[in-house]
């Protein structure tokens, strides 16, 4: 099996990726951070935390994901286009790698409860997963249009033995999920763990939340060049909100200086106007949100501006630290998709390779299409960060004329 290792050296003591991370909390959450990066950075050099982790990733998610060539869609779109397949884990995305470690550290600290926020509903699947896995009662806050949205999800959770807690305020969706949930921790933050479902918050969480999802990257990169004679990937395409699946499959490669890295995000229906889209890098400016600084969407008040995509994944106004440094550091290409682009990827993928992907999974699918034409001969590995059983419903309902789909 494959083995992580946890070697960045960023960010440094403070949590900040250069200028961006850290940790803007109110003082009665700062000793509890400081206990949870005391424990994370003891438990990440325990081989006894680390084998059953990793004994996990083997035997429950199933890990390694494997690398598929999609020869059919290389055939058309002139590259070699592979698919690192997250979305056949257990749970069915990239989540689950994340939120098994978040659960046996939270059990590690001698914490009851597990929270979190969620928006398509892959973290608060995977968290109640875990959850019911190591015996944590579990609490996962999710705005009311996304638990309409992706309904199966949420009976899933609530078979986990979950407890699904609406939000019905603001628009009802991500970002204020994450407002409800962070309010909920700060009223218990001894006995609760609050189980980031991104690369972001305050530190120590985008670290540890990338040290867990690094996985991803370290698999590719063995993986890809059995495949290739050695070979690396010339070209990594994965879709951004938060940024967990793209800097899981990036960190392997950030150092290999002829793999370009792209970073996708949602255009949803008009990027040039604010609450119709969740382009963060390609429209947002460094502020502080939700505990840290990043670049963000900003409205007229200079607060979280209020955002949109067809993917209920990927509609958060911030992204994560560390993708804030690498776009400042030119070491990631961040591009955009729009919702009609993203769902035409959504069919040609399900209808010439028969895998049916998330709707946040097809933005980087799309890009890589394009990407494929500008680029021929090429090759491109896709981080497949989810399936799409939980989109089908509303697929069907919202774009089935168009693509002969009957509901």
């Amino acid at each position: 099996m494959f083995k992580n290792t946890f070697n960045s050296t960023l960010p440094n003591q403070e949590g900040y990726f250069g200028e961006y991370g850290g940790a803007f909390i109110p003082p009665q959450l700062e000793v509890i951070m400081k206990e949870i990066t005391a424990a994370y950075l003891e438990a990440r050099e325990d081989e006894s935390f680390l084998d059953e982790l990793m004994s996990l990733y083997q035997h429950y998610v199933g890990r390694p994901s494997p690398i598929f060539h999609a020869k059919n869609l290389s055939k058309k779109y002139g590259a070699d286009i592979y698919l690192k397949r997250e979305d056949l884990n257990h749970t069915g995305a990239h989540k689950i790698n994340h939120t098994l470690g978040e659960a046996l550290l939270a059990k590690r600290m001698g914490k009851k409860k597990l929270i979190a926020e969620t928006g398509a509903g892959q973290h608060g699947v995977a968290l109640a997963t875990a959850a019911a896995l190591v015996g944590l009662e579990c609490d996962i806050y999710m705005g009311e249009v996304d638990i309409a949205k992706e309904h199966p999800n949420v009976v899933r959770m609530e078979i986990l033995g979950a407890k699904v807690i609406p939000v019905s305020h603001g628009r009802k969706t991500l970002k204020e999920a994450v407002d409800t949930a962070f309010g909920a921790y700060l009223e218990d933050p001894v006995t609760q763990f609050f189980a980031i479902g991104s690369v972001v918050g305050p530190h120590p969480f985008p670290m540890m939340v990338r040290d867990f999802q690094s996985i991803v990257g370290n698999e590719a990169i063995v993986q890809f060049a059995d495949m290739k004679d050695g070979a690396l990937p010339e070209n990594i395409v994965a879709c951004v909100g938060g940024g967990s699946n793209a800097i899981g499959i990036f960190t392997a490669f950030l150092e290999k200086e002829d793999v370009t890295l792209y970073g996708v995000e949602p255009s949803g229906r008009d990027i040039n106007t604010i609450g119709e889209h969740a382009a963060t890098m390609t429209k947002g400016e460094p502020g502080i949100i939700h505990g840290f600084k990043s670049y963000m969407l900003k409205d007229e008040n200079g607060e979280p501006a209020p955002v949109y995509s067809v993917a209920s994944g990927l509609d958060y106004p911030g992204v994560g630290p560390q993708h804030s440094y690498l776009k400042d550091a030119h070491r990631v290409i961040y591009e955009h998709i729009s919702d009609v682009e993203a769902i035409d990827a959504f069919f040609e993928l399900s209808r010439l390779e028969g895998i049916i992907p998330a709707i946040e999974s097809a933005h980087a699918v799309s890009f890589a299409l394009k990407l494929a034409k500008e680029k021929p001969g090429s090759s491109i590995l896709i981080n497949l960060s989810g399936r799409g059983d939980k989109d089908i419903d509303f697929v069907a309902e919202h774009y089935g004329k168009k693509y002969k789909v009957n509901f």
